[in-house]
């Protein structure tokens, strides 16, 4: 299985938001700055994981996005499938008609492994890595980082008008 962009950057982006989002919703510009995503990116994976139930976006001033549900309901496998990215190891997209439409000599060990792959990732929700001391620091340090990156956008600015 080869995990694309757009799934590796829905999880990012997913545990971004569950990180941030429990005090406050969390606008689509302050993930793009942590992450270093782009916006139209950003906004392209959110319109999927919204009509997948996943997130709620809250109009206004002040608004954002929040989780739909408690992180710990959301399991990475269910991200990545919003955004549908195939969980799959085969070359065929598990139809079996990876050879002269029949099963090639490798076609159960690649469905095993997108069987094993997809466990893993149905077994590890958005809480379980919340509670990850290692993501917890990177996730501060992120914050930090982003701040001074607006600090230094907004010097230019000024010095600039």
């Amino acid at each position: 299985m080869r995990l694309t962009t757009k799934g590796r950057y829905a999880v990012t982006a997913m545990l971004d938001l569950a990180f941030h989002s429990q005090t406050k919703p969390v606008t689509l510009i302050e993930i793009a700055a942590r992450q270093t995503i782009s916006l139209s990116y950003l906004e392209q994976l959110f319109a999927r994981l919204r009509q997948a139930g996943m997130v709620v976006g809250i109009r206004g001033p002040g608004g954002g996005y929040k989780l739909n549900r408690p992180a710990t309901q959301i399991n990475i496998a269910d991200i990545i499938a919003a955004v549908d990215e195939p969980l799959d190891s085969t070359k065929c997209g598990g139809e079996g008609n990876c050879q002269d439409q029949k099963a090639c000599l490798t076609h159960d060990l690649w469905m095993g492994l997108s069987e094993h792959i997809r466990d893993y990732l149905t077994d590890i929700s958005l809480g379980d890595l919340l509670e990850r001391k290692f993501i917890q620091d990177v996730a501060h340090r992120q914050e930090q980082d982003s701040q001074q990156r607006v600090e230094i956008h907004r010097d230019v600015i000024v010095r600039m008008q």
